[in-house]
C-alpha cells in the first residue's frame, strides 16, 4: 500500500470511528456512491456552509439566497443543454461485465485485464416519474446541479427586489449525479451538496468580475484554513469546458489520492437566461433604469462542492506525531472551522464536587460560545487522545485548584491548547472571551 492510500485509509477509519462520515447503508452492505455525515461530520459540514453564507451573503448587499425545488419541469433541463450533453463515456469489460468511465481506465479492465466495448455516452442524470403515471409526459429528473432553480427564478427575483446589476443569486443544495463510478471515499459521489453563485453582469464587465470571483474563491480557502501550497489555478481548454462556459478556472487540490478538483468558477455568458427565454417563452432580460437599456445579462458562476471542501479540510488536518513509543493523531483544524470547539473536563467523575463545577463551567460555556463539549469518559489521557482526534482545539479541565485547594488558584482551570499539549491556568471568568476570539482568529 502506497502512503497516500494508507493516509486515507486512516481518514475513511477515522471517519467512521468519532462519527464524521459513516457508509450509507452500511447494514444492508452499502450503496455505492452515498455517505452519511455523523453528529462531528454533520458540525464540521455546517461550520464550512455557515463561513461561506456569511462571506458570499450575509456580509454583502448585492445578493440574494434561495432555496429551490430539487424536482423541475423537464424542460428546464431540456433547455439548459443538461438532456442532450450531460453524459460520460462509458465502456464495459467484454469478459466481467463491469462498467467503468473511458477516461478513468486503460485499454484493459483493472480488474480483470479483460477488453473494453466502445466507448457511450451516458447521461448521468437520475431520471424519475412525477404524479400517478409512468410514462413519457411525466418524467422528471433530480436536479444534477443547483443552478437551473437559480435561473428559472431570475425574473422573480427581479420582480421581487428590483435589483441593479450586478447582482448574484446563492444557494446551498443537493444535486445528484449517476456517477459510472463513484470512488475516492466522498470525492466522487451519487449524491452531493453545491454552494452556488450566479452572478449577473453586463456583457462587457464579465472579465473583471470572473477575476474579482476567483480571488473570493481563493479568499475562502484561507477562511478554511487550507495549506496555501496544496492550491493550484488550472485553466481549463476548451475541449475540457462544460458546454454553457465560454472560460473556466478550476482550482484543484492536493488530496491524498492526487490532485483533484475543489473549486470551479465558469463564465456561462447568457447561455441559461436566453435558453430559458426561447424554450419558456417568458422574458428574462434587464431592464436598466437609468440607462433605459433592455438586454440579456452574462453570468458569472463560482461554484463550491461542499463533500469536497469538507475532504479537503478533514485530509489536510490530519496529523501523526511520534511521542517516543507511541504516535498521537490529531486534526488540526482552524479553530472557526473545528466540529467542537472546546471540551470541558472534571478531572474525576466520581468526584461530585468537580463534575459539578465542571457542569457549571459547561453550562456557562454553551451559552456564549457554540459547539461546547463535555467529556468526562475514561482518564485525562484519554481524554486529550479523543479530544485530539476530533480536532478539539481547546480542552479545559476542571481540579482540585478549581475548588480552591490551593487558594490563589481557586475559580481557575486548565486550558491545553490541541497543537502545542502546552497548558495554562486561566480564571473562568476570562474563558468565553478567550474562546470567542480564538475562534474568529
Amino acid at each position: 500500500m502506497s502512503e497516500s492510500e494508507n493516509v486515507m485509509e486512516k481518514i475513511v477509519s477515522l471517519s467512521k470511528r468519532r462519527g464524521f462520515v459513516y457508509q450509507g447503508s452500511e447494514i444492508y452492505g452499502g450503496l455505492a456512491g452515498t455517505w452519511d455525515y455523523g453528529p462531528l461530520g454533520v458540525a464540521l459540514k455546517k461550520n464550512i456552509e455557515n463561513l461561506w453564507w456569511k462571506r458570499f451573503v450575509l456580509d454583502r448587499e448585492d445578493m440574494y439566497g434561495v432555496d429551490a425545488a430539487i424536482l423541475m419541469h423537464p424542460k428546464v433541463w431540456e433547455a439548459s443543454g443538461h438532456v442532450a450533453g450531460f453524459s460520460d463515456p462509458l465502456v464495459t469489460c467484454q469478459k466481467c461485465k463491469r462498467r467503468f468511465r473511458a477516461d478513468h481506465v486503460g485499454e484493459k479492465c483493472p480488474e480483470c485485464e479483460g477488453s473494453f466495448t466502445k466507448a457511450q455516452q451516458f447521461n448521468m442524470m437520475f431520471k424519475t416519474h412525477v404524479g400517478a403515471a409512468e410514462d413519457e409526459s411525466s418524467v422528471s429528473y433530480l436536479r444534477p446541479e443547483t443552478a437551473g432553480g437559480m435561473f428559472v427564478n431570475f425574473k422573480n427575483i427581479i420582480d421581487s427586489f428590483h435589483p441593479k446589476l450586478p447582482f448574484g443569486m446563492a444557494q446551498i443544495g443537493k444535486a445528484f449525479r449517476n456517477e459510472i463510478a463513484p470512488r475516492d471515499f466522498i470525492f466522487r459521489v451519487r449524491e452531493l451538496e453545491q454552494m452556488e453563485i450566479e452572478y449577473f453582469v453586463r456583457p462587457d464587465d464579465w472579465r473583471t468580475h470572473f477575476d474579482y470571483f476567483f480571488d473570493q474563491q481563493m479568499d475562502f480557502l484561507k477562511d478554511l484554513g487550507l495549506s496555501q501550497n496544496k492550491i493550484h489555478k488550472i485553466d481549463v481548454p476548451a475541449e475540457d469546458r462544460a458546454h454553457y462556459s465560454k472560460h473556466s478556472v478550476d482550482t484543484e487540490f492536493d488530496f491524498p489520492f492526487g490532485q483533484k478538483e475543489l473549486l470551479g468558477l465558469a463564465y456561462r455568458t447568457d447561455h441559461d437566461l436566453s435558453a430559458h427565454t426561447n424554450a419558456s417563452s417568458v422574458d428574462l432580460s434587464y431592464f436598466d433604469e437609468e440607462t433605459k437599456e433592455r438586454f440579456t445579462p452574462h453570468v458569472i458562476e463560482p461554484t463550491f462542492g461542499l463533500g469536497r471542501l469538507f475532504l479537503a479540510v478533514l485530509s489536510d488536518a490530519y496529523m501523526e506525531e511520534d511521542l517516543g513509543e507511541e504516535k498521537r493523531v490529531f486534526l488540526k483544524f482552524k479553530p472557526s472551522v473545528a466540529p467542537v470547539k472546546a471540551a470541558v473536563f472534571p478531572l474525576l467523575k466520581n468526584k461530585p464536587d468537580l463534575v459539578t463545577k465542571a457542569r457549571e463551567v459547561y453550562q456557562t460555556l454553551k451559552q456564549t460560545v457554540p459547539q461546547i463539549m463535555w467529556d468526562d469518559n475514561g482518564n485525562i489521557g484519554k481524554r486529550y487522545r479523543r479530544q485530539d482526534e476530533i480536532g478539539t482545539p481547546y480542552c479545559i479541565t476542571i481540579d482540585f485548584d478549581t475548588l480552591g485547594e490551593v487558594p490563589e488558584n481557586k475559580d481557575t482551570v486548565t486550558v491545553r491548547d490541541r497543537d502545542s499539549g502546552e497548558q495554562q491556568r486561566m480564571a473562568i471568568a476570562d474563558l468565553p472571551e478567550f474562546l470567542q476570539t480564538k475562534i474568529k482568529a
